[in-house]
């Protein structure tokens, strides 16, 4: 991978982040808090997949799983971090799948949403850190 490409993949990872971090707070304000917290996990997975491709100059694997994403990587993640990546995972599959969507809809409430949501941002800005 030449540096420019590598410089380019890093922007998309970035970048697309950003992006998904703006649209999670407008569905935050929209109130459409299963979405928003969907978002957030999508967010945090481009943080982690562009710091995968940093690390090893190759391409991020093929998975939503964050806590797998961060085991990828040379710097170390508390036991409490990665035990809330494994709880945003779940946002990942409950906006995705009717079944289970039912049950992200019971959960998000404003208050607990909000709560999520700042730790994601958190999250991010650690990750950003990095970056």
């Amino acid at each position: 991978m030449t540096v420019q490409d590598l410089q380019q993949l890093l922007a998309y990872w970035r970048e697309g982040s950003d992006y998904d971090w703006g649209t999670a707070q407008s569905l935050l304000r929209a109130k459409r808090y299963p979405y928003a917290l969907f978002m957030g996990h999508l967010s945090l997975e481009k943080l982690l997949k562009g710091l995968i491709v940093k690390e090893t100059r190759d391409h991020a694997p093929f998975t939503h799983n964050l806590a797998y994403l961060a085991g990828k990587l040379p710097f170390e993640f508390s036991k409490e971090r990665i035990v809330f990546l494994e709880e945003i995972n779940s946002f990942n599959i409950e906006a995705r799948y009717p079944d289970e969507k039912r049950e992200l809809y019971k959960r998000a409430t404003k208050e607990f949403t909000r709560r999520m949501m700042k730790e994601i941002g958190l999250v991010r800005l650690w990750l950003i850190k990095k970056y």
